[in-house]
């Protein structure tokens, strides 16, 4: 899930912002005053965005946004004469003052560029170790010696096995070769 966090050194203008991205469908958790509180919350979250101010009660958003992680965006809402600093790949800028319909159009962007990141990153295959690849090698070997199968029927069956027990190839591996006693 991608959440928005929303943080500027007065509370009452991120939760006049928080609101408005509320009122136009864009689920908003927090709406904090403090780089502190922010940090705090990405700790417990995967995707996000940060709509924040050049400044926070606390720290500039330039440190805020070297705590961020690879998986969060920052979406700078500064004045004119700081536009010239966004040159971070996890930064968007908007100049104030902001139109509502720019900001709600901004933020949907962000957002539809993290849920593709999410998406594109949970297809990938899991990368196995060595260790992982030899247990699943060594228990088609046992099962190719005492069925006499192939080896395509091997890797054949120990898919079937994690597919029907519900656990990844690798713990169906660790399975038939502790029922061997391997």
């Amino acid at each position: 899930m991608i959440s928005v966090i929303v943080v500027f050194p007065k509370l009452e203008e991120a939760k006049s912002i928080k609101n408005l991205l509320v009122r136009n469908g864009i689920d908003v958790i927090a709406a904090c005053s403090t780089g502190a509180q922010v940090i705090n919350l990405i700790d417990d979250l995967d995707y996000g965005i940060v709509v924040s101010g050049y400044k926070t009660v606390d720290m500039m958003y330039s440190e805020l946004l070297e705590y961020l992680p690879d998986t969060f965006d920052m979406l700078l809402v500064v004045s004119k004469r700081y536009e010239t600093e966004c040159n971070d790949e996890n930064l968007v800028c908007l100049s104030m003052p902001i139109k509502a319909a720019e900001l709600i159009h901004t933020v949907n962007q962000m957002y539809d560029k993290l849920y593709y990141q999410m998406k594109k990153k949970k297809s990938k295959p899991a990368v196995r170790t060595e260790t992982e690849k030899q247990l699943i090698i060594n228990a088609k070997q046992i099962l190719m010696d005492r069925r006499g199968i192939t080896e395509d029927e091997a890797h054949k069956y120990l898919q079937k096995k994690s597919m029907d027990n519900g656990t990844n190839l690798v713990e169906t591996a660790q399975m038939v070769l502790e029922m061997f006693q391997i």
